[in-house]
């Protein structure tokens, strides 16, 4: 435990009003500070911890006690002592309960705060691969994308950022003639991908960009009902047969450099 201003605020605060109690004690000697003193304990150990709320307790108890042995003269009785354990044992109730409550609520932002670490080191490595990555929600919406997906279809980050739904993504394509096929072709061939992914099927495609690139989609279904959607750059594969004399200009579309630099010039148009 580290000592500080919350592990000695509980204590002080309740010496400071056991204290306060002793002179109006004079003036209202009808007037219980338990529920204050129960009050002063779930702050302590809300701020704190079990054993700050503890001390509390005990600070507590100690000056009731005192208080109490001010209104006699020959000791305590039956009746003085059943109010200081009842005491005792709310405080002391209080001290543990919230004590484990605070435990458990800064065990549970230390595990968000770690999740959170590691889900952003995660994303910026798949920002560094030049394989395209989407991530749906169980609704189809993208939870994640990629800067490699963004660079292949041209994908503005203002519109990656909102989440849009994976037809969005499919339309965004069609719209900015990012696929290699006829216009009459293309309703089909998005109601085959927006099949693919509702139902997880997980059988590899090409699909040909209009700029000359080859990319292999896969679609994998998650234990939570979302889908990871890859596209791997294919284009030395799938091109191996093309006419040698387009072999350079293949070649440069698989340049990570030159994507990088396209992002580059649409940031700055």
């Amino acid at each position: 435990m580290r000592f500080g201003w919350r592990v000695i605020s509980g204590p002080v605060l309740t010496a400071a009003i056991a204290l306060l109690a002793i002179p109006l004690d004079r003036h209202a000697p009808a007037l219980s500070l338990a529920p204050l003193f129960v009050g002063i304990v779930a702050l302590a150990g809300s701020l704190s911890g079990f054993a700050s709320a503890l001390g509390s307790a005990a600070i507590a108890v100690i000056g009731a006690a005192l208080l109490s042995l001010g209104h006699r003269t020959a000791g305590f009785d039956l009746t003085d002592l059943a109010p200081l354990g009842l005491l005792a044992l709310t405080t002391a109730g209080t001290a543990g309960i919230t004590g484990l409550m605070r435990e458990r609520l800064v065990d549970a932002f230390a595990t968000e705060r770690h999740n959170h670490t590691t889900a952003a080191r995660l994303s910026a490595a798949l920002d560094q691969v030049d394989i395209g990555i989407v991530l749906l929600d169980a609704e189809t919406r993208a939870e994640f994308i990629n800067g490699a997906f963004r660079d292949y279809f041209a994908l503005p980050d203002e519109k990656a950022d909102e989440k849009p739904p994976f037809i969005a993504l499919m339309y965004h394509g069609r719209d900015t003639g990012a696929f290699e096929l006829p216009e009459n072709e293309l309703g089909a061939f998005i109601a085959q991908r927006m099949e693919m992914v509702r139902i997880g099927d997980a059988t590899p495609i090409n699909i040909n960009l209009r700029n000359g690139e080859v990319l292999r989609f896969v679609c994998t279904a998650l234990p939570d009902g979302g889908r990871m959607l890859s596209y791997t750059p294919v284009t030395d594969l799938v091109r191996h047969t093309d006419a040698p004399a387009r072999a350079d200009y293949y070649r440069s579309l698989r340049d990570p450099t030159g994507r990088k630099l396209t992002r580059y010039l649409r940031v700055a148009e």
